[in-house]
């Protein structure tokens, strides 16, 4: 499994557990961090003892990484340019790394030690685009190419929209609890069903509900957030040596052939567009792409039949990957990103037809088949680290997201609302691949509750939570541009 380590450098092998140790520490502390919006709910209405709840959260959240899949893991990934991905070496790759996870640790650890219930898909994003931006900066390329603002902005846009939908969402269910089953006990407090009723747990209906959409918060928060570590991994591993798992080495002849037939297609659209396509991508003048630095490769529209060609005479009678030499794995997977991103701008011409629009969709997830994985142990170390997590450090944020949102205690038709809306929500963007934040879809989702209930807001608290929200990106793309900047500096 770890056959990787043979041959390399004693200080890349080093600098490689480190790398895996910083990115199980960022998910562990995501655990006690993004986790804990998940249990606060039914901790806070006595659904479940607080040990038995971060247990089952825990191993939910497991069961989240290990069944999610990687899609929005590479949503993360792709937020770097395409040039940056397939140029980076083992120097950049480790400056990359460290930068990021660095300034996402720090962050994460100074809100979860203040109880502000701040978001770690907000923090690692803004790590990312950092160190895009310092990159853009120190090799002198456009801003415009340092990030991908197509996929920033759609991620933005799914950070924004989320929480705002689970703040209405969960105040119109509650609302029409509050409507059809005015006189029900779900609208009652722990405390004031501990004064009437002199019982300690919720009515069984409630305690159920809770339970159940208590687990469902903890898997999905485990299929979306757990693939965000899924994502880092895979850049230390294809960031520090490449040559490795440039490819995945266990894809099938089946998978294969699969990618060879969506470059063959490509190729053959581009054959019967070549007028049509060289307007709009004419080739490159002489020396526009290697004056700067002769060994950087970047992907040009114009070359996608040299680029094909190139690829057919490598993979053309492959069945497996390990026949290929780790140098060779490294040029397909260039290509192969190189001919995404080509797919990718043909599918945006404004006269290109629906149909060949679709087609370009499912070519490029035939292109990157090989490319958009994930070894089995990297899914599984993932998943424990933040199944362990989730069982520490809890209580800071259950009792702010319990007792500080609201002027008044939560009930449990209130924590049912959230927890059910915050499935919901976050279920859908893990079925688009879109990273959303667990913990401002919750809050939000309480805060929402407590409007509609008419209880009232802690200006406090939700000043603390505004202010975390909109001070993250920019704090983190700050501390991770700076990091990334001094490394370069300093050790490439």
């Amino acid at each position: 499994m770890f056959d990787f380590f043979a041959g390399l450098d004693f200080w890349i092998a080093a600098s490689l557990v480190l790398a895996f140790g910083f990115v199980m520490a960022f998910e562990f502390i995501n655990g006690f961090h993004d986790t804990a919006n998940a249990v606060a709910t039914v901790i806070y209405t006595k659904a479940m003892p607080p040990k038995q709840a971060v247990v089952m959260s825990g191993i939910f959240n497991c069961l989240g990484v290990l069944l999610g899949g990687v899609g929005v893991a590479y949503a993360i990934v792709h937020l770097l340019p395409v040039e940056l991905l397939i140029n980076v070496n083992t120097g950049h790759g480790l400056a990359m790394v460290f930068s990021l996870l660095s300034a996402a640790i720090l962050w994460n650890l100074g809100t979860w030690y203040f109880g502000i219930p701040a978001s770690s898909s907000h923090t690692l994003i803004g790590s990312i685009l950092g160190v895009g931006i310092a990159n853009a900066l120190i090799t002198g390329i456009p801003l415009a190419e340092g990030i991908n603002w197509k996929k920033a902005m759609d991620i933005a846009l799914s950070l924004v929209v989320s929480p705002t939908l689970g703040f209405l969402l969960a105040a119109l269910l509650l609302t029409f609890f509050l409507r059809m089953l005015p006189l029900s006990k779900m609208h009652k407090t722990p405390e004031t069903r501990r004064a009437l009723d002199g019982k300690k747990h919720p009515p069984f209906w409630s305690r159920l509900t809770l339970v159940l959409s208590a687990m469902g918060v903890s898997f999905v928060h485990g299929s979306n957030d757990g693939q965000k570590g899924i994502g880092l991994m895979m850049l230390v591993l294809i960031g520090i040596v490449p040559t490795q798992f440039a490819l995945d080495v266990d894809a099938t002849t089946y998978q294969i052939e699969r990618t060879r037939d969506a470059a063959i297609y490509l190729q053959h659209f581009y054959q019967s567009n070549e007028a049509k396509l060289a307007q709009q991508f004419p080739a490159s003048k002489p020396g526009n792409n290697v004056s700067e630095m002769p060994p950087k490769f970047k992907c040009d529209p114009a070359e996608t039949q040299q680029t094909i060609g190139k690829l057919l005479l490598v993979v053309g009678n492959v069945r497996d990957y390990h026949d290929l030499a780790p140098d060779t794995r490294s040029q397909v997977r260039r290509s192969l990103l190189c001919l995404d991103d080509t797919a990718k701008k043909i599918s945006k011409l404004p006269d290109l037809s629906k149909r060949d629009k679709a087609d370009l969709d499912k070519l490029r997830k035939d292109l990157t088949t090989t490319t958009e994985y994930a070894p089995t142990w990297v899914v599984i170390a993932v998943a424990l680290a933040l199944g362990l997590g989730t069982m520490v450090g809890w209580k800071r944020v259950v009792e702010t997201v319990g007792e500080k949102i609201g002027r008044q205690g939560m009930t449990y038709a209130q924590g049912m609302s959230a927890q059910i809306i915050a499935v919901g929500a976050i279920g859908m963007a893990n079925v688009f691949s879109l990273p959303v934040s667990t913990t401002h879809v919750l809050s939000s989702g309480v805060a929402g509750t407590m409007v509609a209930n008419r209880s009232g807001l802690q200006g406090s608290t939700v000043r603390n939570i505004l202010i975390a929200w909109v001070l993250t990106l920019p704090a983190s793309i700050a501390m991770a541009g700076g990091l990334f900047w001094l490394a370069t500096k300093l050790f490439v």
